[in-house]
This record gives C-alpha cells, structure tokens and sequence, in this order.
C-alpha cells in the first residue's frame, strides 16, 4: 500500500493538542531516564570512597553493569512497543526504574549498587522505543526533526538535573549531618539516590492516562493489531538469550549456516574477553575484586570484557533469531545498508558521548579543585542550557534542509562532529575554570545537535512496525560500544596515568575521523535506500 497523507486518524488529531500533551510528557520521562542513570556521575568520588573501589570499578557500573541489561531488555521491550500499548509500557517502565535508582539509596557495597543499577537498565530498556514510537503516531512526519529535538533536549535536562540535585543534595546532607547522626546512618550520596527517585512514580500515573494514537497515520501504512505482543516479546527475549537462542534455532529448524556461524562467534568472543582482561589487569598493579561468587572472584576488567562480551554475543543471537521470525524486519533493520552505517556511527560517537559525559563532572571538581555542590550549580545550568539550544537549532534546520535536498538532515550532524575533536582539545587543555567553560560553552553546543536528526533518520529507514526493534537495535549497539565502553575507557586510563582525566577523556576521541567518514558516506547512500525501503520489506514478505 502506497503512503498517504493522514493529519486526522481515529481520536488523536496528529499535531493536536494531545500530541504536544503527550511530547511533553515522554519529555519528561526522557530526563528522568536520563536524571536517574547520570546521577552516579556527580555522586562518584563519595561512592568510591565510602566502597572502596577505582576509577575502572565506577565506570563499570556506570557503563556495562547498566548497559548491558539496559540494551538486553531493550530488545524484547522495544519489539513489545510494537505490538502493546505504548502508554501503558511507558508507565509501568518509569515506575520500575524509580523503584530500582531509589534502591541505591540503602547500597552498602558495590553489589547492592550494581543491582540497582540492573534494575534501572530494565527499567530504562523501554523508554526510548516506546517513546520515539510513540511521538511518531502524534505527529506528522515532517515535524519528525522537530519531535526528535524534543528528545535531546530531554536528555540536556536530565544530565544538568542529575549534577544539580546530585550535587546539592548530597553536599547538604554531608552538612546537615556531619556529626554522623544521619536518619538511618544514609551518606549524602544515598540520599541523593532516593530523592532522585520520587518524581518518577508520579509521572508513571500521568502517562498511565494518556490515550494511545493509532499506529502508522502520519505515514499513512496502517496495520493491524498485534494478536499476541507478549508472545512475540518473550520469543525475543528467548531468541537472544545464550543457550534459549539455540533452542529457538532448533523449533525454528535453522539452517546448519546459522549453528556454525553462532558456535564460532561464541568461542571467537569468550577468546577475546580472555585475552582482554588479561591484559587490562596488566596495566594496573592492584585490581580490586568487583565481585565474588563462591570461590571465584572477579575483577573489574574481568566483570567489563564478560558483560560486553555477553553483549556482543546477544547482538549475533538477536540478528540471527530476527531472520528466522521476521525476514521483512530482518531486511529493513539489518540488511539495509543506511541502517547499519547509521547504527555505527551513533554507536562511535557514544564512546564519545559517554566517556565525556560520565567523567567531566569529576574532571572539574578534582582539577579545578571544586565541590559537587559548586560544580551542580556551575556545570548543571550550562550543559541544560546548552543542550537545549542545540536541539532546538539542529531540529527545525535538519528539516527545512530534509525538504530542500536529499540527506540534509545529515549536514547538521556532520557539521557538529567535524568540529567537536578540535572544541574538545581546547576544553580538556584549559589553564583556568573561566577558560574552560569558556570553550565547553560553543564545544557542548555542537555536540548537543548532531542528535535529532540521526533519531529522525532512524524513524525515516523503517516501517511504523518497526519502530520499536530499530530503537531496540539503536540502545543495543549504542550502549555495548558507547555505554561499555566510553566511561571504562576513561576510567582505565585515567588509573594507568595517575588520574589524568583531562588526557583520558581526550584519549577516546580516536574515533572521530571513522565518524565522520561514516556521516559522508551515509548523506550519499541514504536518500537511496529511504526510496526503496517499502519495497525491500514487500520482496521480503511484508503484507503491505
């Protein structure tokens, strides 16, 4: 069925009030997503000293403890949106992930800690497919660099949010109790957890009451209702699973082909984590123990390179079980060659994104020798500020240029990461507190805009279906190279050269020349695959 134009289908007017009610709302619960899985950056120097563990520990739960739940759970969840209603998925996620960050609050040791954040990984899983789907069906598409702004200004206010009310309350609890008689003996950083915590168990009601659009009208591909979304969710969740997928191969009768290349793909990764976490222990003369079960005891670097590890493998299962159930989704989502330079270059510049923005709140407070109450009130301002500026830049321009020629949308995207490195060195390099928010105002104004247009690129290279296992497929990779990655990297190094974080944040920034590469080359293919995406799907069996 060809798209048509559709402003007005079933109760919700696309554009509507409601639309913009319900944009702000999955605004919200974009920032306390976000709110709730940043807050442990401010808090991390109180957390290490109180449980006694490194830099590489922090970035460990910061990145792969979180991430990989987080990116496992987003799979299952998103194909879940695809299927459910939204604002019912929406609510209960936001209850559960409040629940969970407000567990850290009674932590007393780095397992306690990493099985609060777990838990907001899971929670976290849905927010963005549900959400993005979501907003999709409100509105129009050509407001589609507009929405997706919304969502990168959600996440500038979340990141400013968590060092403000991290910092501030943490500092006036240490304060107010510094005589030890704290209620509860609670540390300021575990009163910082669960005051951050409340405000979402509100927002779940509101979301909880607000009406679901009718899938596909603003591209005009409307679809029938989904008999059995949970099925089909908990076969996701069975199909990436190690050792279930192998029993979905087997019901599936998958082709020998699959088994070998799975089989090899396992050993080839458990290899890899081996070696790594041999070598990354060489470079630090004491590792602490991250975690013991039984007799055997795991090192940060070892708990690192097993989660991401795991994480690879999933991708490989979640692929593989995605061609034996769903070959159009299979061939939109993963053959489709502006689909995957798109997903790998995201994926790069979260290494960025993440090792910058998990360790610059610390970066400040230890070189320029500030509080994380002086830092929540200086640095939280800005980079929300800032972040919402370049969002509201980027997203009305990536769409004026979107309607006037074939990939414009990708010029903002390659104009803000062209310039970031060169912006990064000045502010890592920077002699005096006044220089370097100096330089990080016009650096973090850039990089707050290459976003809207890649997660409206995502929305434009799939079927309203499958929307939910795009995004999935956007958090998996994302988190496993950007979440996983970034913060341990920094932390390692930082550790290796004696708590250089300014160089170690700098370190990462190997892979801007590969991203840029990238953008390039996706502004000249996409525009071809946009045409001859619906029919990619039909060849391959989409009853459209």
């Amino acid at each position: 069925m060809a798209a048509k134009d559709m402003s007005d289908v079933g109760a919700v007017k696309l554009g509507g009030r409601t639309a913009w009610y319900a944009l702000f709302l999955v605004t919200l619960t974009t920032a306390m997503s976000m709110v709730d899985r940043q807050i442990l950056a401010i808090l991390a120097p109180r957390i290490k000293a109180d449980l006694n563990i490194g830099d590489a520990e922090m970035g460990v739960l910061y990145g792969a403890v979180f991430g990989l739940f987080y990116s496992v759970f987003s799979l299952p969840l998103g194909r879940l949106a695809d299927g459910w209603v939204r604002t019912k998925l929406l609510s209960i996620s936001i209850f559960g992930w409040s629940v969970m960050t407000g567990l850290a609050g009674f932590a007393n040791s780095f397992a306690t800690l990493a099985i609060s954040r777990l838990g907001v990984g899971i929670g976290e899983a849905s927010s963005q497919p549900a959400g993005m789907s979501l907003l999709a069906d409100y509105f129009p598409k050509k407001q589609r660099g507009t929405i997706t702004a919304a969502m990168a200004i959600a996440v500038a206010l979340g990141l400013g949010g968590a060092l403000m009310l991290g910092g501030a309350i943490a500092d006036w609890w240490d304060a107010a109790f510094a005589e030890g008689d704290a209620p509860l003996g609670f540390k300021g950083w575990q009163a910082a957890f669960i005051v951050a915590a409340a405000p979402g168990i509100l927002l779940s009601f509101l979301l909880l009451r607000l009406p679901e659009p009718v899938r596909g009208a603003a591209d005009g591909v409307l679809q029938k209702p989904d008999p059995a979304p949970f099925k089909a969710s908990l076969d996701t969740l069975a199909g990436i699973l190690p050792g279930f997928a192998w029993l979905e191969f087997a019901r599936r009768k998958a082709p020998a082909k699959l088994w070998i290349i799975n089989i090899a793909a396992a050993a080839a990764i458990i290899a890899l984590a081996v070696f790594l976490t041999g070598w990354t222990n060489s470079l630090r003369p004491v590792n602490p123990i991250a975690l013991k079960i039984g007799s055997l005891e795991l090192t940060g670097n070892a708990l690192q390179w097993s989660i991401t590890g795991v994480g690879a493998y999933i991708v490989i299962c979640w692929m593989q079980s995605l061609f034996l159930r769903d070959k159009p989704a299979f061939a939109v989502i993963v053959k489709q060659p502006s689909m995957g330079i798109l997903i790998a270059l995201a994926s790069l510049q979260t290494v960025l994104n993440y090792g910058v923005m998990s360790w610059t709140a610390v970066y400040v407070i230890q070189h320029f020798n500030r509080s994380a109450a002086q830092v929540g009130a200086e640095f939280g301002p800005l980079i929300t500020i800032l972040g919402i500026v370049g969002p509201l830049i980027a997203g009305p321009v990536s769409d004026w240029a979107n309607a006037r020629f074939k990939g414009g949308r990708l010029y903002v995207t390659l104009a803000a990461l062209a310039v970031s490195p060169f912006l990064a060195i000045a502010v890592y390099t920077a002699q005096s507190i006044g220089a370097f928010y100096g330089w990080f105002v016009f650096y973090s104004l850039v990089l707050t805009m290459w976003l809207p247009p890649v997660y409206a690129s995502l929305l434009d290279l799939a079927l309203p279906r499958m929307r939910g296992m795009v995004m999935s497929y956007y958090i998996l990779m994302m988190t496993i190279t950007g979440m996983g990655l970034g913060p341990y990297a920094v932390g390692m190094i930082s550790d290796v050269n004696e708590g250089n974080l300014g160089d170690a944040i700098l370190s990462v920034y190997w892979v801007a020349p590969v991203i840029v590469v990238l953008i390039v080359t996706l502004i000249w293919r996409m525009p071809k695959d946009e045409a001859i995406m619906l029919d990619r799907a039909k060849e391959a069996g989409e009853p459209v």
